[in-house]
């Protein structure tokens, strides 16, 4: 056994060797480096890293557009009141989750749209004509999505968390407030709202429940679990009021105007 170990090691040892011993891998020829972008079709003229850095610009803001989502926008509205009323409702799974997700999603789409449309047309159709640079692009699209916000934001939620860290914003910052404090008081604010929405939805639901376990405890089936008995009466209620439809219709109409 020593043995096969020692020829194990020697062979290991023989062929690892030149690995070892090699000399640094040389610095890559440019002209190679130049051929090789022109068989693909690349451009060649330029440094590397001006080619380089606005596709790293362009991943890591694709990797952050699921968050952006999330914050300027009035899908976690949305996301929200769905779970209020899949809950009220009774119903652990139906409709599933990724379905209220794409259902928040395209209602958000529909509200958000002349923002999109706004910021594209005077900021990203600019900058890709090369008519402005970065900054100004990125201070362009702020401009709807800041009005979008500054909308919605309660003033309360905008105070207290400007108050949260004294002295790092003057009473003047509130008339314009910077985007590290708008949008957290805008996020705040949205939930603050769903909250109270869903505490809306809740209250029809609530009263289908205390109706059905009065009548079961008039009628002495103590055993029987309300929830189970209440949850057709329940969606017949909510199917016949149209009740879909309706609470997307009044949260579109939250953000009209």
């Amino acid at each position: 056994m020593i043995r096969f170990f020692v020829l194990v090691a020697l062979v290991l040892s023989t062929l690892l060797a030149p690995a070892f011993g090699q000399e640094a891998t040389p610095a890559p020829n440019p002209e190679l480096i130049d051929g090789t972008l022109e068989a693909l079709g690349l451009p060649t003229e330029g440094s590397l890293r001006a080619e380089l850095v606005p596709l790293i610009i362009l991943v890591t803001v694709l990797s952050l557009a699921p968050g952006i989502i999330m914050m300027m926008t009035c899908l976690p509205l949305m996301v929200i009141v769905f779970s209020f009323l899949r809950q009220a409702i009774g119903l652990q799974q139906s409709p599933p989750s990724m379905m209220i997700t794409s259902l928040a999603l395209f209602l958000t789409f529909f509200v958000m749209e002349p923002v999109f449309v706004d910021a594209w047309t005077s900021a990203i159709a600019p900058y890709r004509e090369g008519a402005i640079n970065e900054a100004d692009a990125f201070s362009r699209a702020m401009v709807p999505f800041r009005a979008f916000m500054e909308a919605r934001v309660h003033d309360t939620t905008l105070t207290a968390l400007s108050d949260s860290i004294p002295g790092r914003w003057d009473e003047s910052a509130m008339d314009n407030p910077p985007l590290s404090l708008l949008i957290p008081s805008f996020m705040l604010s949205e939930i603050k709202t769903a909250f109270q929405i869903g505490f809306a939805i809740f209250l029809p639901f609530l009263a289908i429940d205390l109706v059905v376990a009065a009548v079961l405890m008039a009628m002495g089936m103590m055993m029987v679990p309300p929830a189970v008995v209440s949850l057709p009466f329940k969606l017949a209620f909510f199917v016949m009021a149209d009740g879909w439809t309706k609470i997307a219709a009044a949260l579109l109409r939250g953000y009209a105007g």
